[in-house]
Formats: C-alpha cells, sequence, structure tokens
C-alpha cells in the first residue's frame, strides 16, 4: 500500500493515476498506474484500489490518497517512482505520525504508541500499546497537568490577591489537592518497568555449570532444538540469544557456557562472555542437576536482579542432598515442571497477573523522565507550602511540574523533541 500526503496529494496523484477522479472521500475505486517513459508514451505499472481522504478527517490530518495494489518488492518500487516522478518525494521516519500529531490527531503519547504497536511482540505488548493509542495515559495526564494547573491559579490567585487570606482549612485542602497529585504521578512511575518489560523484554540468562541441561532448557522453552546439545562438557562456546513470548511477557533467552576453571582459549572466552551476560540479566535461571549430589553454587548474580534455581532431571530422581531446597523442579527431556517454571518467571517479573491485567498502560523511559521532574518539583512546592515559604516560590515549582507533565503528552514541542521521538520510526509511519 502507498500513501501520499498533503495539500497536493489529489494533484500529483493524478498526473500517473488513470481511473476514475478521486472526488468521492472514503470510497475505493479501481484505476491504473502509469509513468511517463522516455520516448514520452506512458507505460502501465499496476492496477489497483486507491481512496481518497478529505483534511482534516483523515490519519494525517490533511488531503490522503492511499493506493493498494498487488504488492511484491519490484512492482511496489515502480509504482512508488511513478508517484515520485509525478511531484511527489519520499516521506522521513515517522513523518505520517508527525504530521498527525502536529495537526492535533494525535497526542505524544499515542504517537508512541504507534511504534509500540508495529513492534509488540506478545499480546500484553499489544494490548499495552492499543491502550495506548486510544489515548488512555494522554487522558490520564491532561487530567494531572489540569489539576496542577488549578493549584497554581489557586496560588497566584493568593498572590494577586494577598488580601484575600488562605486560612487553614483552605491551605489544608490545597495541600491535600497536592498529595493527590503527586499519587497519582507516583502510580505512573510505577508502571516503568511494566513498560519498560513489555517493550524490550527482559534478558534472561540461563546460567550454571557444564552439563546441566542449560541448553536443554533454552530449547524446551523454545519449543524447537535451537541450541546443540551433548553430554560432552564444554559444548556450547558462546552465548545464543532468542526470543520468546512466555505468557504475553518477551523474554531474550542467553544460553551461556558452562561456568567452570578451564584451560581451553575458546571455552574461556565463552566462560567470560557467560559472565557478560549474567552481569547485564533482568532475570536469572541458574540450573543445577538435582540428580546429582548439591555442590558449591558457581553463579554470581548482582543484588536485586530477580534470580530463580531450576532443578533440571527430575525424571532421574532428585539427590537427598537436594531436599527441602526452593526451586522449580523440571524435566527437559519429559516436560515435566515446565508449567511451574512459567508460573513461576511470570509471578517472579510482574508481582502477580492480575496486578499488570489489571491496568496495562505503560510509560517508557522519556516519560519516566519527564514523570521523576514533575514529581521533585511537586514536592518542593508542598515543601515551600507547608512551610509558609514565599507563595512565588510555590507556584515557580507547580509550573515546572506543569512544564514537564505538559511535555509527554507534546503540549510543549521542542523540535529537537520531536526528531528523536519520530527519527525512531520506519518510513512510511
Amino acid at each position: 500500500m502507498l500513501r501520499l500526503s498533503g495539500p497536493r496529494a489529489r494533484e500529483i496523484f493524478a498526473r500517473c493515476w488513470r481511473g476514475p477522479v478521486l472526488d468521492d472521500p472514503r470510497r475505493s475505486v479501481l484505476g491504473r498506474i502509469v509513468r511517463v517513459q522516455a520516448d514520452g508514451g506512458r507505460a502501465v505499472v499496476d492496477e489497483g484500489l486507491a481512496v481518497f481522504f478529505a483534511g482534516p478527517a483523515s490519519y494525517t490530518g490533511e488531503d490522503v490518497i492511499e493506493f493498494s495494489g498487488h504488492g511484491g518488492v519490484l512492482v511496489t518500487r515502480r509504482v512508488l517512482d511513478a508517484v515520485l516522478a509525478a511531484g511527489a518525494r519520499l516521506a522521513d521516519p515517522g513523518e505520517f505520525t508527525q504530521r498527525a500529531f502536529l495537526h492535533g490527531r494525535l497526542d505524544l503519547t499515542q504517537a508512541e504508541a504507534v511504534m509500540d504497536l508495529i513492534s509488540a511482540q506478545t499480546d500484553l505488548a499489544l494490548q499495552a500499546a492499543h491502550e495506548q493509542l486510544a489515548g488512555r495515559l494522554g487522558e490520564r495526564l491532561l487530567a494531572l497537568r489540569g489539576e496542577v494547573l488549578g493549584l497554581l491559579a489557586h496560588v497566584e490567585a493568593f498572590i494577586d490577591f494577598p488580601e484575600e487570606d488562605i486560612d487553614p482549612d483552605t491551605g489544608a485542602v490545597l495541600v491535600a489537592r497536592l498529595d493527590a497529585a503527586r499519587e497519582a504521578v507516583h502510580r505512573l512511575l510505577a508502571t516503568a518497568d511494566q513498560g519498560r518489560v513489555l517493550r524490550d523484554g527482559v534478558r534472561t540468562a540461563i546460567v550454571g555449570p557444564p552439563n546441566v541441561g542449560k541448553s536443554s532448557l533454552l530449547n524446551r522453552l523454545l519449543g524447537f532444538d535451537r541450541a546443540i546439545v551433548s553430554d560432552i562438557a564444554g559444548t556450547t562456546r558462546d552465548t545464543l540469544e532468542e526470543v520468546i513470548n512466555l505468557r504475553g511477557l518477551p523474554l531474550r533467552l542467553i544460553d551461556t557456557a558452562g561456568l567452570r576453571e578451564s584451560d581451553d582459549v575458546l571455552e574461556r572466552a565463552g566462560i567470560e562472555r557467560s559472565h557478560a551476560a549474567l552481569a547485564g540479566a533482568g532475570l536469572v535461571l541458574e540450573v543445577a542437576d538435582g540428580s546429582q549430589p548439591k555442590s558449591q553454587p558457581t553463579t554470581v548474580t548482582n543484588p536485586g536482579t530477580p534470580h530463580l534455581l531450576v532443578l533440571n532431571k527430575a525424571d532421574l530422581g532428585e539427590d537427598p542432598s537436594w531436599h527441602g531446597t526452593a526451586a522449580i523442579r523440571v524435566s527437559c527431556s519429559s516436560g515435566e515442571g515446565m508449567e511451574a517454571l512459567a508460573a513461576a518467571i511470570e509471578s517472579l517479573l510482574t508481582g502477580g497477573a492480575v496486578t499488570w491485567n489489571a491496568d496495562l498502560v505503560s510509560i517508557n523511559a522519556r516519560h519516566q523522565a519527564c514523570l521523576q521532574e514533575a514529581r521533585t518539583a511537586l514536592d518542593a512546592a508542598r515543601d515551600l507550602l507547608v512551610t509558609s515559604q514565599p507563595p512565588e516560590l510555590a507556584a515557580e515549582e507547580l509550573r515546572a511540574a506543569m512544564q514537564a507533565i505538559g511535555t509527554v503528552v507534546g503540549q510543549t514541542n521542542p523540535e529537537e523533541l520531536l526528531g528523536l521521538i519520530f527519527g525512531q520510526f520506519c518510513i512510511g509511519k
């Protein structure tokens, strides 16, 4: 599908279109795309359906024409060449969505949701992107900004009319409203980790000594044989990375070389990469052979990194030394315990699926930085109010908070911010 947007869309498209005149908005018509040849003749490039969307009732808010042809790399390239030869130009990355934002069709959070929708890897990520595209996050932020604006108006009224003193009851109500705004910011900031997981996935390092079944666990989680499995210690010499969808959560599984002392140069290089993967992991699955006596742990994880001990080879029976050890018992050969492992990973990462499913509005890193700035300003404003400092100082902090919240939805839109956001889009969105 080819999309053409702008005030001259119909004029330019008419130069390479042979079919009914596109006067009736939202009506598909059949016609052909032609291109002028070197000898002045016109060659048919493709046949398909064209639809005209009159601005502002279009995706970009401008006049838009969409042509749907037969597809295929070569024919689509020729259609694009014909339209470019007629006077159009290639869109910049994200330009259609940027125009939609500039024409008020989307706020900035909805525009960012378009990219989240394209890159979603799981159903939960897709649902979260749809929620944001529908404007739920923008609505909450605009309501929050409106509340801060109301607080600012109250404080500035007191500044302008000092004779209308704010009595203690009114002051207490003002602080309570400020606390409600601070709590709303806190709740949104609490979704940052959730948003990071849904958008980027969780780097999950599968670590442990040689021959405990790390590669077998990777294959079992993937559902196909990706890693070579062998009884020979040191078979895995490098890290392997694959993405899976585990109960709606994207996991970036990293199979690592067995952690042990080795004189083999190649194996030592693989072990060094294993330690690097472990250091950067957001989740560690430490695998051990439950059928063998417990040995000293070889895995050292970063404090605070979610960690699960997985005892493999449950089908061979458990060695008494493991009795009472908190772990997930599985058999990578039979599949026993894999559902329990999936449930444990989900619970560890989400704190319970119900918590996540209850509210899929999740902020991204840009939103987080702006809201942290807003929280700092709101905290400062509260301290100034409760300690009876000059109200001008509190008003300044409230303005800073309102500015930071407005930046999230794009009510302040410096060019460098827009360039940064829309530059991450693919061409044609």
